[in-house]
């Protein structure tokens, strides 16, 4: 049922289709809040059990339903309260996983990367307000938000701000940061992990809501590499669960999520509800409701007292506060969606909503990420951030903030902090005032289990995406676990794709119960990266196909192409395999190209080979240290061959290795081991030999060679450079000569791994076509052969 109000544009319709059926949604709709408004409570089953499901969020804690988009480009597995509507947009509801799609994905992905003084994760009301205080002090601010519309929990508010309804305030906001020339915004935008040296990644969504409409050319994602001097986390946090028996039926749903969906999407989660909870939030989410239009059957707080100005505003409503009572369990109707509850007071309450509230989880995932610990606070019932250890500031509901006064003026406070950590002047802003509050005014109880016999336990759903229960806790610790790490891998507990955000603490107060230690004793589960799941085409970006690893041509490519060359992939490197005349086989060709280096003279091209150089006074006691043989005592002028191994004493690499003068060396690689071994050497020489006064570089693009191999390449070699002694004694074997060669300076070594007469000419890559087809029209005397 569709309400008046809310943020959603009811002059265009939107048609989208859920398995098979036809529905109406509107611009700004979720699928969740259209499957709302369409009544459609039974949406899901249980992966194991194969109950029925329903939602249970509006947002990312979202445990049940999960999609898979058959329109546009496609997705195996999205959460319905995450999929924007769109026009044309059709999917099917999954239990479990979805499939990868058998067609490839033709979409567009790109990636960027950016600097920032002060990065701004959140654009709720504490969020806003440290953007924009860190952008009053000139630095550059990077504001980041995971919902289409700035806001957060605003966005389904009914309060004031600076004398302005919420939304109007959020778009008076949203004003003054773009006037801000040093502050960018980014909505739909969710970062996923915070790494070290404040290094964080996100995801922005670019197309989502325009898959049908947005040209091919438009990236539908875009991955950010963000690199910030100052973090300001204002991640929010997440409403928490509470177990009893059968509390999975559809119907049962986060307080706060059902208050959202009334006054953020208008829509109604329910016509009669009974509201549960542990905190004054749970008893506002229940007057949220009341003034909806949502009859509301009875409201329910475990604690033994309530804060007066909510029971009072209640009160007005009509509503009494059944103080001390908790839900014992519900009862279904023939689709298995919900129709009673029954209360620890005996009472059995028809309704077909039950909006559940445990309390919140401050979204401590990427302060966790990036090295914090959290600690669990009895006066908040919750796990919060405890001091950072990197340049980071936490505001608002992830610090356990619930006050809204309270939480725009930290937000202002953090972000001038950040500003001035960062290097810059900030102003102190006045915070705007607030007004329509409810404040909290008791505080909230840490309450996760309604205690239930034995024999209801594996209906008491502690992880409904994994279909685990209190009696899978239970036997964990009957089987002797005691760490939650251990208990979360027994039962797969938190390891779905919300990564326990709406399971993990609930499990650990589920275990405090069970087994009498503390909650604080227990902790956490390890919150790793990414937060929220990631596809492989994000990750990948335009790096796919022949992009999926540089292909690398020397600057002859092009000649070996026209003359038909077959290639070789190797080390990156399109490398000439062999060169078949018409008719051949590869082993007719290969062996026509032997008997020329072998008879004749035969040419080819080793550009792909590494080229390292070293220079410093070291070289050669690093040389000595790294090679199985002897290089300090290598001459100026000359060339020796060398084997390098590992640790183990296998092989590493082999090659030679030239002095070119007493402080200058030029080192030759194999192709596929070329930036391994630069890297071998940059390894001993930071972390063990730091001292040795050497530095290396890779050379390997500005050089190109050309390997002149057989009997008669001394012949071939003096036509083209005949200022140089090439005879036997006046060039010998394992030296090296600066010469022209046609013309062009060319550095020449008389080197061989054919054990042939050969020689290998270098030089600097914008030559290398030239000396390359006058060594073959030199060569044609002797029917010179390119070879592979």
């Amino acid at each position: 049922m569709r309400l008046d109000h809310g943020f959603v544009d009811r002059t265009r319709t939107l048609r989208i289709e859920v398995d098979g059926a036809e529905l109406a949604a509107h611009p700004g709709d979720t699928l969740g809040s259209a499957l709302v408004a369409a009544g459609r409570q039974v949406l899901s089953q249980g992966i194991y059990t194969g109950r029925p499901r329903g939602l249970v969020s509006a947002g990312s804690e979202e445990s049940n339903v999960f999609v898979q988009v058959l329109s546009g480009p496609g997705e195996p597995m999205v959460r319905a309260t995450e999929l924007e509507a769109y026009d044309g947009l059709r999917v099917r509801t999954l239990a479990g996983k979805g499939r990868l799609p058998d067609e490839p994905d033709e979409g567009r992905y790109d990636k960027t990367y950016t600097h920032t003084d002060v990065l701004v994760v959140g654009a709720g009301p504490a969020g806003l307000m440290a953007a924009w205080a860190a952008g009053t002090s000139g630095a550059r601010v990077l504001l980041l938000d995971d919902q289409p519309s700035l806001g957060g929990r605003l966005l389904a508010s009914r309060s004031t701000v600076d004398g302005l309804a919420a939304a109007e305030w959020i778009e008076s906001m949203r004003g003054r940061l773009a006037a801000m020339p040093e502050v960018r915004v980014r909505s739909r935008t969710t970062v996923v992990g915070y790494h070290d040296h404040n290094y964080l990644v996100a995801v922005e969504r670019r197309g989502g809501h325009l898959e049908e409409t947005a040209p091919l050319t438009f990236a539908r994602r875009r991955l950010w590499n963000i690199r910030a001097g100052q973090v300001v986390l204002a991640t929010g946090a997440h409403e928490r669960w509470i177990a009893f028996p059968d509390n999975d039926r559809p119907g049962i749903m986060l307080a706060a999520s059902s208050a959202t969906y009334a006054w953020r999407y208008g829509c109604l989660p329910g016509r009669r509800a009974v509201v549960f909870g542990a905190h004054d939030g749970a008893l506002a989410a229940a007057l949220d409701l009341a003034d909806a239009g949502v009859e509301v059957a009875a409201v329910l707080d475990v604690r033994d007292a309530v804060g007066p100005q909510v029971a009072a505003a209640l009160a007005a409503c009509g509503l009494e506060v059944q103080t001390g009572t908790a839900v014992r369990g519900t009862l279904a109707d023939g689709s298995g969606g919900l129709s009673a509850v029954v209360t620890t007071a005996g009472q059995v309450i028809e309704a077909d909503l039950l909006a559940v509230s445990g309390g919140w989880n401050p979204a401590v995932e990427l302060f966790s990420q990036s090295g914090g610990r959290t600690v669990w606070s009895e006066d908040l019932a919750g796990f919060v951030p405890d001091r950072p250890v990197q340049p980071t500031h936490c505001v608002g509901a992830l610090t356990g903030g619930v006050d809204l006064a309270d939480v725009v003026a930290t937000g202002a406070r953090t972000g001038a902090d950040a500003g001035r950590a960062a290097g810059f002047k900030a102003v102190e802003l006045v915070p705007p005032g607030v007004g329509n509050v409810l404040r909290a005014e008791v505080p909230p109880a840490a309450y996760f289990l309604v205690d239930s016999p034995a024999k209801d336990s594996a209906r008491v759903f502690v992880d409904l995406q994994r279909d685990a229960t209190l009696h899978d806790v239970r036997r964990a610790v009957g089987a002797g676990l005691s760490s939650i790490e251990h208990i979360k891998r027994y039962t797969t507990i938190g390891t779905a794709a919300d990564q326990g955000r709406a399971s993990g603490v609930l499990t650990v107060g589920v275990l405090a119960a069970i087994s009498g230690r503390s909650v604080a004793e227990i902790g956490t589960t390890t919150y790793r990266p990414p937060y929220t799941p990631i596809s492989f085409a994000v990750l990948a970006g335009r790096d796919r196909g022949r992009l999926a690893d540089p292909e690398r041509v020397t600057a002859i490519h092009d000649w070996h192409v026209e003359r038909g060359a077959v290639f070789e992939d190797v080390g990156q490197w399109k490398r000439p395999w062999f060169f078949p005349q018409p008719g051949e086989t590869m082993d007719e060709a290969v062996r026509r190209e032997c008997i020329a280096a072998r008879t004749g003279v035969a040419m080819m091209d080793a550009s792909t080979l590494g080229t390292i150089e070293l220079q410093g006074e070291d070289v050669g006691v690093l040389l000595d240290r790294l090679y199985t043989n002897l290089f300090s005592t290598l001459r100026v002028g000359h060339v020796r061959y060398g084997v390098m191994c590992g640790p183990d004493g296998m092989v590493l690499d082999d090659g030679t290795t030239a002095r070119l003068a007493e402080d200058r060396w030029l080192m030759s690689t194999t192709t596929g081991n070329a930036a391994k071994i630069l890297e071998w050497l940059e390894e001993w020489l930071q972390t063990e030999w730091p001292s040795l006064d050497v530095r290396i570089t890779s050379v390997t693009d500005q050089w190109s060679t050309v390997a002149l191999v057989g009997p008669r390449s001394r012949e071939v070699l003096a036509e083209l450079a005949p200022e140089l002694d090439c005879t036997v004694d006046g060039f010998p074997f394992m030296t090296i000569r600066h010469a022209g060669v046609a013309g062009i300076p060319a550095r020449i070594m008389r080197v061989s791994f054919s054990g042939e007469l050969a020689y290998e000419i270098n030089v600097a890559s914008w030559y290398a076509m030239a000396l390359w087809q006058a060594v073959y029209e030199a060569g044609q005397p002797f029917e010179i052969t390119p070879y592979g």
